[in-house]
C-alpha cells in the first residue's frame, strides 16, 4: 500500500549497496534494498538512485529488481563501477565525478549514504554536491572509521595493517562531508551521538524493514508470556558473526551461565568469518548439545519465528554502530539483554524492555541470564516490556519520517503536497 503522503520532488540518493547482474541481464538487488526502493517512491514522485555495479555470484537473499513492483516504473538506476581499491578508485574518479554532477542537476533533492574511503561515491557526491552550491543530505548507520579502527587491532596481518593506515583519512573524509552537509540523517542514537556536533541540523532517524506484520500479535504475545514458566531458558542472537559482533563475548557468557548450573538452549542465526571458530569454541567447552548455529536464513518468516521463540536476545556488540537486530527482537517480544550503548539505551528508555551492562561485563550479563531463568514471573513482565518497545517501529512509518525531514528541510514547503492514495 502507498504511503497517504507523496512529497512532489524528485529524489537523487546513492547507496552503497552492490547491483548484480543475473543470468538474463536484468538486475538483483538485496531483498531489502528493494523494500527500500519501493517505500521511498511511495514518498516521492520520481527517484534516482546511484548504485555500485559489482560482478561475480550474488548472495542468497539479492533478488531481481522487478520485486519492487509498479513503483519501479518512477524508480531509475544509474549503476556506478565499483572501486574500493585505491587503483580502481582513482582510474574510475573523474568520469564517475562528471557523471555524479549531472545527475544532481537532473533532481530536485540529493542526498548520499557514505562509509568507507576509496570507492565511497557517497562522500565524492557530497563533495559535488558542495561545489554546486546544492544544499544536499548525508545519510549513515554506523561509524564506518570506528569499525576499520577497531578492525586493525585483529585479523589477517595485512587487513590490520590497511585499517591502522586507513581509519584516521576515513574519520577526515567522514567530518568533511557532514559539516559541509545542510542535514544530517543518523541511523540510531549512537551514531547520531558521534557525528551531530559536526552538523547544525542533525536527525536520529531509523532505517529498518520490519513490516507490521512481522511485529508479535496479541496473541503470539500472551502465548509467549504464558509458556516462558518452564523449561530451558532459550537465548538468541541474529547478525554476522564476528568478533566486532561480540562472538567470543558472547560464548563466554554461556560458559559463565553453564558453570552455574542454569539450564539453557542458545542459537547464533548468521553467517560470517568468525563462525567456525565459535564453533569450534563451544565443542571446546563441551556445550555443543544446547548452543547451535544454524548460518544464515533468507526467509524472514523463519528469522522472525526464531525470535519470537526465544525468552532474551543477547549481544556483546563492540563497535559504535546502530544494530537493527535489536529493533528486529523488540518487534517479536525478545528482551535485549547486552553492552550499553547509547542505541541500545534509546531503545529501551521507555518501556525498560531489556537490560543493559558496561561493555566487556561478561560476569554481569551471566548474573542477569541466571536471574531471569530463576524467576520466569519477572521474565514474563520483561517480555512484555520488550513488545511495547518495538511496537513503533515499522518500515512504512519510518521512511515516511526521514522523507518528510528530506523535503521539509532542503526543499521549499510551498512544493509538498498530500494526496490521499488509500
Amino acid at each position: 500500500m502507498a504511503s497517504e503522503w507523496v512529497y512532489d520532488r524528485s529524489l537523487l540518493i546513492y547507496a552503497p549497496v552492490p547491483v548484480m547482474l543475473a543470468a538474463d541481464g536484468g538486475l538483483l538487488l538485496d531483498d531489502q534494498a528493494c523494500n527500500g526502493l519501493k517505500l521511498w517512491a511511495d514518498n516521492f514522485r520520481n527517484l534516482i538512485v546511484m548504485f555500485p555495479l559489482s560482478k561475480g555470484p550474488a548472495p542468497a537473499n539479492w533478488v531481481p529488481i522487478s520485486v519492487v513492483g509498479p513503483n519501479l516504473s518512477r524508480v531509475r538506476i544509474e549503476l556506478l563501477p565499483t572501486a574500493y581499491r585505491a587503483d580502481q578508485f582513482f582510474w574510475n574518479y573523474s568520469s564517475t565525478r562528471r557523471r555524479i554532477a549531472s545527475l544532481i542537476d537532473q533532481a530536485d533533492l540529493v542526498g548520499f549514504a557514505i562509509g568507507g574511503l576509496f570507492g565511497d561515491w557517497g562522500a565524492v557526491g557530497c563533495r559535488e554536491a558542495f561545489r554546486m552550491g546544492r544544499p544536499y543530505f548525508v545519510w549513515t548507520d554506523r561509524v564506518e572509521s570506528d569499525v576499520v579502527r577497531k578492525a586493525a587491532r585483529s585479523g589477517p596481518f595485512r587487513h590490520r595493517i590497511r585499517s591502522r593506515l586507513t581509519h584516521r583519512p576515513m574519520a577526515w573524509l567522514e567530518r568533511y562531508v557532514i559539516r559541509r552537509a545542510s542535514l544530517g540523517l543518523f541511523h540510531g542514537r549512537e551514531t547520531y551521538n558521534a557525528y551531530a556536533p559536526f552538523c547544525s541540523n542533525s536527525h536520529v532517524v531509523h532505517d529498518i524493514h520490519l513490516r507490521k506484520s512481522d511485529h508479535i500479535s496479541a496473541a503470539q504475545l500472551a502465548e509467549k508470556q504464558a509458556n516462558v514458566s518452564d523449561g530451558p531458558l532459550r537465548i538468541a542472537y541474529l547478525g554476522r558473526a564476528d568478533e566486532m559482533k561480540g562472538a567470543s563475548d558472547w560464548i563466554l557468557v554461556l560458559e559463565k551461565l553453564a558453570q552455574s548450573g542454569v539450564n539453557f538452549r542458545a542459537v547464533w542465526h548468521g553467517d560470517g568469518p568468525a563462525l567456525q571458530s565459535m564453533r569450534l569454541k563451544v565443542a571446546a567447552s563441551g556445550l555443543a548439545e544446547i548452543v547451535n548455529f544454524p548460518g544464515f536464513s533468507r526467509d524472514r518468516k523463519d528469522v522472525f519465528a526464531a525470535l519470537q521463540a526465544a525468552h532474551v536476545f543477547l549481544f556483546c556488540h563492540k563497535t559504535k554502530e546502530s544494530p537493527r537486530c535489536l529493533i528486529e527482537s523488540l518487534v517479536s517480544g525478545t528482551p535485549i539483554i547486552g553492552y550499553e550503548g547509547a542505541f541500545a539505551s534509546e531503545l529501551i528508555e521507555l518501556n525498560h524492555g531489556g537490560q543493559l551492562v558496561p561493555a566487556d561485563d561478561t560476569a554481569e550479563l551471566a548474573r542477569i541470564l541466571s536471574e531471569l531463568a530463576a524467576d520466569r514471573s519477572a521474565l514474563a513482565k520483561l517480555i512484555a516490556r520488550a513488545a511495547g518497545d518495538g511496537a513503533s517501529f515499522d518500515d512504512e512509518t519510518v521512511f515516511h519520517h526521514r522523507s518528510r525531514i528530506i523535503a521539509e528541510q532542503l526543499g521549499p514547503l510551498e512544493d509538498i503536497r498530500s494526496t490521499n492514495q488509500r
